[in-house]
Order: structure tokens, then C-alpha cells, then sequence
């Protein structure tokens, strides 16, 4: 991520990460902006997830929360599920200030021997107000093979240039198999 401060020069910007797709009427990125403009605050998308879960996430620990807001304390990287401080999880969406960046320069490898931008974001927190938003999205992990095909039937579903044709598609294939 360091290699975008060129392009960002001293612009809030967002993070998208590719494993998370989402889907909703008001897109999540436009959410988070939405939210950073009226708090003035840096913004981290999450979602409540299982305790089982939360293991695959960071988890936000919240110091206040009120409806789909939360000031951030702390965050943890992959919790053990005993561990975690809450089930609000970190999902690849973010709105930071350029000063992210000398602080993720100085962050020293973490979970999996990986530079964390979750170990960066605390950093943050610890400076300034983070704000954590539950954003509103069905989202789809495509980091698993479940959640990759759930997002391509879905999506595929939602389109009217192909709904019809796949859906009866589906329904013969499903025919076929006795389901």
C-alpha cells in the first residue's frame, strides 16, 4: 500500500480489498465516505460476524458505540475466538488520511509475518479518533470457494441480461441431480 502515496498526495483515500465483494443499494465505499465526511474521521468497514468467525478477521474493539458506529480502541488481528474483543470485524473496506502512510513505514511485521494494516490502523487509533462503520451490504467472501460461487450465482441472478437463461439453467441442473 505504501506505493499509493505518489497517487494520493494528501487526499483521503480508500481501500478496497479484493477477497470482500459487496452488494448493496448504496455502495460501501460511498457509506464509509458518506461517514468520514460528516465525523471528519478515518473509517474501517465491519460487520458483527459469528464468534467462530471472527478468527478469519481483525476484530474492533470498541471504547463507544452507538447504532452502526463505533470509536475504535483497539484492534486485533485474527483473534483465537476467546480471545477476540468483540465480533465486529474488520472487511476490507477503509477510508485513511495520507498520514497512514509513514506510520504503516514504521509498523513491524505482524500476524503471519506480514506488515498488518490493521496493526497500522491502531497505531492510528491510538493518534486520532478511528471510526469503525457497520456498513449496510450483503457481502460475499471470495477468499473461500463458497463465497466465490455464492457471489457469481447471486450476481449473475441479479442481472437482466442473463437472469432468465441462468436461472432455468440452474433449475435443469439441479433436475438432473435430484435435488
Amino acid at each position: 500500500m505504501g506505493c499509493a502515496r505518489t497517487f494520493v498526495g494528501d487526499d483521503h483515500f480508500a481501500v478496497l480489498l479484493g477477497d470482500d465483494i459487496m452488494y448493496s443499494q448504496k455502495p460501501v465505499t460511498r457509506q464509509l465516505i458518506d461517514h468520514a465526511e460528516e465525523t471528519g474521521c478515518p473509517v474501517i468497514g465491519c460487520q458483527e460476524v459469528s464468534r467462530d468467525e471472527i478468527h478469519l478477521y481483525g476484530s474492533v474493539e470498541c471504547s463507544e458505540r452507538s447504532g452502526r458506529r463505533a470509536s475504535v480502541a483497539n484492534l486485533v488481528e485474527k483473534p483465537e475466538p476467546e480471545e477476540a474483543p468483540s465480533t465486529l470485524a474488520v472487511l476490507g473496506r477503509y477510508v485513511l488520511p495520507p498520514e497512514i502512510f509513514p506510520i504503516i513505514e514504521e509498523t513491524p511485521p505482524g500476524k503471519g509475518g506480514e506488515i498488518q494494516l490493521t496493526d497500522a490502523i491502531k497505531t492510528l487509533a491510538r493518534r486520532r479518533r478511528v471510526e469503525a462503520y457497520d456498513f449496510e451490504a450483503r457481502r460475499y467472501d471470495v477468499g473461500n470457494k463458497q463465497g466465490f460461487l455464492e457471489a457469481t450465482v447471486e450476481f449473475a441472478l441479479r442481472r437482466d441480461d442473463i437472469s432468465e437463461e441462468f436461472s432455468a439453467y440452474l433449475q435443469e441442473l439441479l433436475a438432473e441431480k435430484n435435488v
